[in-house]
């Protein structure tokens, strides 16, 4: 069916599909020019009712349009509608209205716009505007309707930034009822490892992994995970390395629950000699970069109340306020060379992964003589997760970025990644991204996005082996369009996003991949009431 408006507008009918082609030429035929501009007024009022909406609610909320009025609309709608622009033709008002800047005097109080659709088309029909009548009314209802969509993404993001932010109390009674245990029983301050086992810490014919984290329940499922799926337990090494804080409680887990035959090590970084030691570079960028954020992000609050800026820019000042930005489990891995020396390879895992296969083939690619090997951002099918390039993490309109890199380039990810720690050796990275994070903290924070990864784009440029990316699946923790059955095909899954697997705010259909390995039964996760759902 087709709508049909009378040439007096006082008319409205439907007409069948079939025959409207011929009913318009007889009409355009016996018409004056008049009549064809009430015509394409018509289509253009049509087009705007189906369009208007998607083209401006979720275009310029969500960031895509360039459109820095509501009145680009003009650059949006005239070529689209059938096939060829109809500048001349479509009243000139209505393009004036549109273009204009909003302006409160003309725009309707709220309780006067129109607050859905169906009410627009019958007011529209009841009252019979003028072309710039109607430009105003369908003006004052999208800006409304902007204004609306930008209040509930912000309060979205700042539900989600508190979320995920925060501790959960059953995380926290897990670390203290640990530490109570470590306090009153001997079984849970054992030599990790025993001593016997001691020898195979700088064994380079085990297949070493480390892991940096002070989340002990994560910690655990990434253990299990990568100990269940070997192939060969037996030649398992897992360092994982904790702060001072969590030291015991992470002792006492794995104390009282082994992952034999595999062998695991609990160390503090306060335990590595390399760290006690004169001045450690990634402790002094981050008391820096601590300093830097708190003079100019500000608090939660004040970043909510911008009226201003699109919410996508006030969700990355919240992410800013994120723990784990400034974290140092999160900065470590640059230093693996000097916290590992004996070592010639390793691979790094983060804590929000989990491990579906055996992990012991990846000691057998072929680095040709990189220094990381990861899974590449930028090729796939899933576009959402797979289009990430220097441009999506590094500030090109910043001069230095700029002149030193290459928008279009491949980014790579961290969470599972093989580090080639002997040629490592022989190159400056270390050096190179604390030289990068100094250029940052000098440039108030605008080179990159948050995170350490676009510094470690930085850092390894050039230096990083491509490899497949069965080995690596990501974006479990930000989106839900991949599906279980993809996510049980890959060798590793990636919760990376807000929505980790520990936390209420998950994707439900995606946490039975995290939760398979946490025990529900054990007295410790049952006296927290850390349940599967």
């Amino acid at each position: 069916m087709q709508l049909h408006i009378s040439p007096s507008l006082r008319h409205v009918t439907l007409l069948p599909a079939k025959g409207v082609r011929e009913f318009i030429k007889v009409k355009i035929r016996s018409r004056k020019l008049s009549y064809r501009m009430v015509f394409y007024s018509l289509l253009l009022f049509t087009f705007l009712l189906r369009f208007v909406f998607v083209l401006t609610a979720v275009d310029t909320i969500e960031g895509e349009s360039k459109c820095s009025t509501i009145g680009c609309l003009r650059n949006k709608l005239a070529p689209r509608i059938l096939g060829r622009r109809l500048d001349s033709t479509v009243p000139e008002v209505i393009y004036q209205v549109l273009e204009e800047p909003v302006n409160q005097s003309e725009v309707q109080l709220e309780k006067e716009v129109p607050q859905t659709l169906e009410d627009f088309i019958a007011e529209i029909k009841e009252e019979q505007p003028d072309a710039k009548t109607f430009a105003l009314k369908l003006k004052s209802m999208i800006t409304l309707l902007e204004e609306r969509t930008r209040t509930a993404k912000i309060q979205e993001y700042l539900y989600r930034h508190v979320a995920s932010s925060s501790i959960p109390k059953q995380l926290h009674c897990l670390a203290l009822r640990l530490a109570n245990e470590h306090s009153s029983n001997a079984n849970a301050r054992l030599q990790l490892p025993s001593a016997e086992l001691v020898p195979a810490l700088v064994d380079n014919s085990f297949f070493h992994f480390v892991l940096a984290s002070d989340n002990i329940l994560a910690t655990s499922v990434v253990a299990s995970s990568l100990v269940q799926n070997s192939l060969h337990p037996e030649k398992v090494v897992l360092h994982v390395i904790t702060d001072r804080k969590t030291y015991y409680p992470m002792q006492a887990w794995f104390s009282l629950h082994p992952l034999t035959p595999a062998i695991i090590e609990v160390k503090a970084l306060h335990q590595f000699d390399w760290f006690t030691k004169g001045k450690v570079p990634v402790l002094e960028a981050m008391e820096k970069d601590q300093k830097v954020r708190s003079k100019f992000r500000g608090g939660s609050s004040a970043i909510v109340a911008n009226n201003t800026e699109k919410p996508k820019v006030i969700a990355a000042k919240l992410q800013a306020l994120s723990p784990k930005y400034n974290s140092l489990m999160n900065h470590i891995r640059i230093h693996l060379p000097e916290l590992f020396p004996s070592l010639n390879k390793v691979v790094f895992l983060d804590d929000d992964i989990v491990v579906q296969t055996d992990l012991s083939p990846l000691w057998d690619i072929d680095m040709n003589g990189k220094v990381n090997g990861a899974v590449e951002t930028c090729r796939g099918e899933d576009k959402f997760v797979m289009s990430k390039k220097f441009k999506s993490y590094l500030n090109f309109s910043h001069p230095l970025i700029a002149k030193n890199f290459n928008p279009n380039e491949c980014a790579w990810a961290y969470g599972m990644n093989i580090f080639d720690l002997e040629a490592w050796r022989r190159t400056n990275i270390s050096q190179k991204y604390h030289y990068w994070l100094e250029q940052n903290l000098k440039s108030d924070l605008s080179l990159w996005q948050l995170g350490t990864l676009p510094p470690g784009l930085i850092a390894f440029h050039g230096h990083v082996q491509t490899i497949d990316p069965f080995w690596h699946m990501l974006g479990l923790g930000y989106q839900d369009n991949t599906t279980i059955t993809e996510a049980e095909s890959a060798g590793v899954v990636h919760f990376n996003g807000r929505a980790k697997p520990w936390l209420d705010i998950a994707f439900p259909e995606l946490r039975p991949l995290w939760t398979k390995y946490v025990d529900f039964s054990d007295r410790f996760i049952k006296s927290c009431h850390i349940r599967a759902s």
